[in-house]
């Protein structure tokens, strides 16, 4: 015998069997709809759990204060505070301008990004600076244009004496860094020269009352070569000059400091400096043809939409017919269970209506009402209106003539 189904006529629900379903069915049904999306959820859970996993515990920047690896800074930075070095890294200009004052040294270590605005913005500090691997708009703002980069020399083959009596170059002793630097103008101090004569590894000077210090080759601030030689004898002299040090590690989108950064408006610094300048001079032109191309394809592949056209339907269907066809389909699935479903949730919902029920009306108030309008036996009805299905097409012909009997017995009260 088939189990039991439910079929609903508006709002008003009337239980019937044959439907052919079970609660395994179903469940595997909906288990066949929602398991690729439980895939793809399951799946990006597991992708953010391994990113999680995968993700290092410190920074991985360059010189970076925090970063543990070869190409960072963590050791230096840890031994500058033991010896009682405040380390204040930041990652934007003008939090480096800002925090940079009188006493103070500033950090400049390599900073491909930076813009020449930031430059002039640095040069302007009162801080004693330490540029790294610098180019010549930071060197040559810094140091009023005296310090500038040399013909990029060669890390010699072994460690060589600075030749100056600078108090850091002395402390370190020999040293491999690789030269790069040259002095453009008197006042400038070079230690550790290259091979060619005007070249040096360091270049220090004095500059409106502070000290402005260039190091071409930043090994001495990296954790895989701070020891090396006297690395680390030059780090703790020149950065530990005084009790502060503000280590800037430049973000690769900071424009800080500049007119970009500017409030805009009428009259304002960044009027005339805005994204339109970092643009390459052809973008303008590719843009416009984009826009054309985009606008012609609108109006290719746009809908005419014109004024309201009636048309005749190419063929009318009676109702009758329609119902005559979905009893074909039935009778030919040999879906008995269905068409005695339809039909006595469809009687079922018209006597209901006939007797003033509500569209809630559960199975019991239905029978009820119905043996009180046509005092007939209660089991009698509600085997007719919710009893198993028939086992023949002799059956639900039969069922069928019965329901139309009893909804014709089905007075109004």
């Amino acid at each position: 015998m088939s189990a039991p189904t439910t079929e609903s006529t508006g709002t008003w629900t009337a239980s019937a069997t044959g439907d052919g379903t079970t609660f395994a069915s179903r469940s595997r049904r909906r288990w066949r709809t929602v398991r690729w999306a439980l895939l793809v959820l399951v799946s990006l859970a597991a992708l953010v759990a391994l990113l999680a996993v995968l993700r290092p515990p410190t920074s991985t920047t360059p010189y970076d204060t925090g970063n543990t690896r070869d190409d960072g800074s963590r050791a230096l930075a840890q031994v500058l505070e033991r010896q009682g070095v405040t380390v204040q890294q930041v990652d934007q200009v003008a939090d480096a301008v800002a925090a940079a004052g009188p006493g103070t040294t500033l950090l400049v270590p390599p900073s491909p990004f930076l813009l020449t605005q930031q430059a002039e913005a640095l040069a302007g500090t009162e801080a004693d600076v330490v540029v790294v691997d610098a180019g010549n708009e930071l060197l040559g703002a810094v140091s009023a244009g005296r310090i500038g980069r040399a013909e990029r020399g060669t890390t010699p083959p072994t460690p060589v004496a600075p030749e100056c009596e600078l108090p850091a170059a002395v402390a370190a002793g020999a040293s491999l860094l690789e030269p790069g630097l040259e002095a453009l103008a008197d006042g400038v101090t070079t230690c550790w020269p290259g091979r060619m004569s005007n070249t040096a590894a360091l270049a220090t000077t004095e500059q409106d009352g502070r000290t402005v210090t260039a190091v071409h080759d930043p090994a001495f601030l990296r954790n895989g070569d701070v020891l090396t030689e006297g690395n680390a004898a030059l780090a703790l002299h020149l950065l530990g000059q005084h009790r502060r040090l503000v280590w800037l590690v430049q973000d690769p989108g900071d424009l800080s400091a500049t007119d970009l950064d500017a409030p805009s408006g009428p009259g304002s610094p960044g009027e005339s400096a805005g994204l339109a300048d970092l643009l390459p001079p052809w973008f303008g032109a590719v843009a416009w043809w984009a826009l054309l191309v985009a606008v012609v394809a609108a109006l290719w592949r746009v809908r005419r939409l014109g004024p309201l056209v009636a048309e005749d339907l190419p063929v009318v269907v009676p109702a009758a017919e329609s119902t005559r066809g979905r009893g074909r389909l039935y009778r030919r699935a040999r879906s008995r269970g269905h068409a005695a479903a339809g039909l006595r949730a469809a009687a079922a919902a018209r006597i209901a209506h006939r007797l003033g029920l509500p569209r809630s009306a559960d199975r019991a108030t239905v029978v009820d009402a119905v043996v009180r309008a046509t005092g007939g036996d209660p089991h009698t009805v509600s085997d007719l209106l919710y009893g198993p299905p028939p086992a023949d097409d002799v059956a639900l012909t039969e069922l069928a003539r019965r329901l139309d009997t009893l909804e014709s017995e089905v007075h109004r009260p």
